[in-house]
């Protein structure tokens, strides 16, 4: 069966994925998704299903300081901040959650800049 869309295998692959890796109370899941523009990220405890933690380049802490920066630099910025908040609420480890895409360029950042925030996976 033949995919029609990028967007359509990546979904596959991030199901795949997702078969082995669940967020618990302890150890909670950090979910990476990234548009052509933006990247965003968001920490998850499965078991109830609620976002405990969420940062992205549109975040107005910062939004001001990303112009001029390029898309790595600010996926790195974002895997900061969302450490940062985890941090703040008592989270030190997570499981890493690429989305499907492959753990290169901005994604590879936004973990890089997470584990610099404090964030252990």
């Amino acid at each position: 069966m033949t995919l029609r869309t990028s967007g359509e295998a990546r979904h596959r692959r991030h199901e795949r994925i997702r078969r082995h890796l669940a967020g618990t109370t302890e150890r909670p899941r950090l979910n990476v998704f990234r548009s052509l523009q933006h990247i965003y990220a968001q920490i998850i405890d499965d078991t109830v299903g609620h976002t405990l933690v969420s940062a992205s380049s549109l975040d107005p802490e910062l939004r001001e300081r990303l112009p001029g920066l390029s898309k790595s630099q600010q996926a790195a910025r974002v895997g900061r901040l969302v450490a940062q908040r985890a941090v703040a609420r008592g989270l030190k480890q997570v499981v890493f959650d690429r989305g499907g895409y492959p753990y290169h360029g901005r994604v590879k950042a936004l973990a890089d800049g997470a584990r610099e925030g404090g964030l252990e996976f």
